[in-house]
């Protein structure tokens, strides 16, 4: 959970509501987002996590229908509406949007911000009303938890859309949230599909720049005359195809954050044009003689190891560390095992939600088998195995393991680790050569037997990985 509520408000002049936002923010405390329409405010609740949204009615009804729209999308949001005194939306609205309150212009900021306090507090309230429930009716639910050394699956925190219960999330998501508070660049890694541009996107919203854009781009395959103009921009004629010019993504997010996602990717001599632009701040677009300055936060995520590239000679080494300003890493799945129950019902709720079907919860087999399961694609691949349960499943019923896919179905339970390895062999040469085998075979399961990715990560050549393959026995079907 966020520490602090946070209040969406969508305008079409935010100005005017001068006065209301800053009384919620300085007096009681919230985090306070401004949208200026339908879309802009869509696109914040796909970056942020927000408890309470109020929308104002500007003589049409794009308002009220956002907030009707809320009621499916995101249920557990309070809706209140501004109406024009002379509007004959409140019957309407209390009907299609289910809303909390409503209240007229001109706005009073004090009883706006009273109105918002109860709101939020009467949240709470049900919030916890819906846990104590849940751990009465689960006590003796033997479908939930009729096996043993399957405990309720606890309550689950949150970094905006990251959700976790783990140790390893809670220490990482709390060094984020310092990490916003700064104006230093941050380098995230991890394996794909871990979450990093949703933990990229989580400090964006808790930094000082959240109200100003933030810009994603993607560096993997890109050849460097395309990524120069995508990020530095471009004037008319500068290449072939260049029609007209192109501000370029670091002059548009001027005063807020880009996110550059595979910068391991990225060739030598683009490295050089952001190693410049980190130290000068300057932008000079392709064909230009121009240059101009711009005040941008970098945060930066790679799926493999920087500091290994840069002690190889394959990276610079000053733009990796001018990169690290904070150095995040997320853990993969299989290492935080207590997130995946917490996770998979998050998934099964936001997709039953998304196709207005209801499912009922998880069955404890379906968390036993996922507990057995690597999850080599992590989050993204456990949302997609969630996604497609709650397809297949009928409406007001449990996921099952009917539903489940093959891969997760036929897992086998995982050895006991010792420090993340469980070796075997009774003389010293054994158990390290044990050790080496578990970490062979996990790389390569890990890159789905990619053996280049893997050789690359173990830093070995192609050949002296296919001669461990060999001395190991080791195959694709474990």
């Amino acid at each position: 959970m966020d520490e602090v509520g946070t209040v969406l408000a969508v305008s079409s002049d935010p100005a005017a509501w001068g006065d209301t936002l800053r009384l919620l923010s300085a007096q009681y405390g919230y985090r306070v987002l401004a949208a200026r329409s339908a879309a802009d405010a869509r696109a914040a609740l796909a970056d942020a996590h927000v408890d309470l949204v109020v929308a104002e009615d500007d003589g049409g009804t794009e308002g009220l229908d956002l907030l009707a729209a809320l009621r499916i999308s995101h249920p557990d949001i309070i809706r209140l509406l501004v109406l024009d005194p002379q509007s004959g939306l409140a019957r309407q609205a209390l009907s299609a949007a289910s809303i909390y309150q409503f209240v007229r212009k001109p706005l009073d900021a004090d009883q706006v911000g009273l109105v918002v306090k109860r709101a939020l507090e009467t949240r709470e309230l049900a919030r916890r009303h819906r846990l104590l429930s849940r751990e009465f009716k689960f006590s003796g639910d033997s479908l939930m938890n009729g096996r043993p050394g399957l405990p309720l699956v606890p309550e689950s925190q949150r970094f905006e859309k990251l959700v976790y219960v783990s140790e390893q999330m809670a220490e990482l998501c709390d060094l984020a949230r310092k990490a916003a508070k700064t104006e230093l660049p941050i380098l995230i890694q991890g394996e794909t599909g871990t979450g990093k541009e949703l933990l990229a996107r989580g400090i964006h919203f808790n930094s000082s720049r959240r109200t100003s854009p933030l810009m994603v781009q993607n560096c993997g395959g890109m050849p460097d005359e395309l990524l120069q103009s995508e990020l530095f921009g471009h004037k008319r004629g500068a290449f072939t195809g260049a029609i007209s010019d192109r501000l370029g993504l670091f002059r548009a997010a001027d005063g807020g954050t880009v996110f550059l996602d595979e910068i391991s990717e990225v060739s030598p001599s683009f490295q050089v044009s952001l190693l410049r632009f980190l130290q000068e701040g300057e932008v000079k677009p392709l064909g230009s003689d121009k240059t101009e300055t711009c005040n941008v936060r970098i945060i930066a995520a790679s799926n493999r190891p920087l500091k290994a590239l840069a002690g190889a000679g394959k990276y610079r080494q000053d733009l990796y560390f001018r990169l690290r300003g904070f150095e995040l890493e997320v853990p993969p799945l299989r290492d935080r095992p207590a997130d995946t129950p917490a996770l998979a019902e998050f998934f099964a709720a936001k997709h039953s939600n998304a196709i207005g079907r209801r499912v009922l919860g998880i069955s404890a087999g379906v968390l036993e088998k996922l507990a057995h399961y690597d999850f080599p694609g992590n989050v993204r691949e456990l949302e997609n195995e969630i996604r497609r349960m709650v397809a297949l499943a009928k409406d007001g019923e449990y996921l099952t393991t009917e539903t489940l896919s093959s891969a997760v179905l036929t897992a086998r339970p995982r050895a006991p680790r010792i420090n993340g390895f469980n070796p075997e062999g009774a003389t010293l040469k054994e158990k390290v050569e044990s050790l080496e085998r578990q970490l062979v075979g996990e790389v390569l399961s890990r890159h789905r037997w990619n053996q280049s990715r893997a050789a690359n990560e173990l830093g070995l050549s192609r050949v002296g990985l296919a001669n461990k393959i060999k001395r190991y026995g080791l195959n694709e079907m474990g």
